[in-house]
């Protein structure tokens, strides 16, 4: 009888959790208002554990991490064209993401897991084309 109650108290605790993890989807586009190759919207700020799908609204895109732009620990993903692709994120820290054939036109966005107000020293002083560097620049001064 205890240990019936103790794994219906646990089970009822994991579920509970997961009830509480939230889910957001951000469109892939061609043009959003003024900008072209976007993601909408450009900047998360969501809590670990939560889903975040990537939805191709527009043909032609795809949603992957910027190579060395994620958090120590954290699992890269890569999406392909024209396909959706759902992450689930549990580290805490700074995600930048790309649009890879549309990386040199700034299709990039950033996704903020927890509370950290400032990205890493040297974020974002990696290689990068000039228009997603200033996109991304810009979301972090969203903060």
């Amino acid at each position: 009888m205890l240990k019936e109650l103790i794994i219906g108290l646990a089970t009822g605790a994991l579920l509970a959790g997961s009830a509480f993890a939230g889910s957001y989807e951000v469109q892939m586009l061609n043009r959003s208002g003024t900008d072209t190759m976007v993601f909408e919207p450009a900047f998360l700020r969501i809590a670990p554990g939560d889903t975040v799908k990537f939805i191709a609204t527009d043909k032609g895109h795809n949603a992957e991490i910027i190579s060395g732009m994620i958090p120590d620990g954290a699992e890269p993903f890569q999406g392909k064209i024209n396909e959706e692709i759902e992450v689930q994120l549990d580290v805490e820290g700074f995600y930048a993401v790309k649009c890879l054939p549309h990386f040199a036109m700034g299709m990039v966005m950033t996704i903020a897991v927890g509370t950290d107000e400032i990205p890493p020293e040297g974020y974002l002083e990696g290689r990068l084309p000039p228009r997603a560097k200033t996109r991304l620049a810009a979301q972090l001064e969203a903060l």
